[in-house]
């Protein structure tokens, strides 16, 4: 291991190879003014996922994880602070600039995989080149490559309806990657699948990440899922309150020592009361 990398650190960075911050947010704050006030959704979280890295957010309902989601997805303005991608400010980007650069740089997974009942499985997943004017014969063997890399070789001609719901929830995966995205969201990618078939989506979708270098983070409710990322991020009425390893090993706490215990009772049932916060800006690296 190269001298001061730590365990907990991807694969990619374990075997000495340099990685790149590919998302990074700073400060970034997300208000909404209701009668009596304001609320926090996302309270000056700042944070950095690098290319080849895979990142779980987690916490509870309310924790404001699928909020910061939105944001990293460049389909929701933060109120404050900035969130840069490859080093693009998208804060500095006018709606028709972020809507094209979201159509280039990010690939998106939902807990619906949203396809397109009428379109076949490749079809489904060239619609990104298509969005991008990069659907080419070239684009066309892409598709076929990475759905014949999820186990869907044979499916290629499919619909919707006649695939299984891991098989479609794969086809979303690979219409995620497609386009070489250089950050790839997932929002409860396994909702609607059983144990099973979970594992197997998740860890062909952390292989991809890794393999194919680029900056993966997943909101899940299934802690059980953590094993296959590189950081668990943990969110707690809008602030991170802890990160850990794959395995749960504690890699930075915001948290007081007393609150503690709270915070295991997050992690292991994703409820827990709120845990009061360190008043010190939060820097995840």
């Amino acid at each position: 291991m190269p001298p001061g990398t730590r365990a907990w650190e991807p694969a990619l960075l374990r075997q000495g190879i340099a990685m790149t911050i590919a998302l990074e947010t700073r400060n970034v704050v997300k208000t909404y003014k209701v009668d009596n006030g304001t609320i926090y959704a996302v309270n000056d979280v700042s944070l950095q996922v690098k290319a080849g890295e895979f990142v779980a957010l987690v916490g509870p309902s309310g924790s404001g994880k699928t909020t910061m989601l939105a944001m990293l997805a460049a389909l929701l303005r933060p109120s404050d602070g900035d969130i840069l991608i490859d080093g693009q400010s998208l804060s500095k980007m006018s709606e028709d600039d972020r809507a094209k650069f979201r159509r280039q740089n990010i690939g998106f997974t939902f807990q619906a995989n949203n396809l397109v009942p009428y379109l076949t499985a490749q079809e489904n997943v060239e619609l990104m080149l298509r969005f991008n004017n990069k659907l080419d014969k070239a684009g066309k063997q892409r598709a076929q490559e990475l759905l014949a890399r999820l186990g869907l070789g044979d499916r290629l001609k499919n619909l919707p309806s006649q695939l299984s719901g891991g098989q479609q929830q794969r086809v979303a995966i690979a219409r995620a990657l497609i386009h070489n995205p250089s950050v790839v969201l997932a929002d409860e990618p396994t909702a609607s699948l059983d144990t099973e078939r979970a594992f197997q989506v998740v860890e062909t979708f952390a292989n991809l990440i890794h393999e194919q270098n680029r900056a993966g983070i997943m909101v899940t409710h299934d802690l059980r899922l953590t094993e296959y990322v590189d950081r668990v991020i943990q969110m707690q009425d809008g602030q991170v309150v802890r990160i850990t390893d794959g395995q749960g090993e504690i890699i930075e706490s915001f948290v007081k020592r007393s609150d503690e215990h709270h915070l295991a009772g997050l992690h292991l049932r994703d409820t827990a009361a709120g845990a009061r916060l360190n008043s010190q800006p939060v820097m995840v690296q």
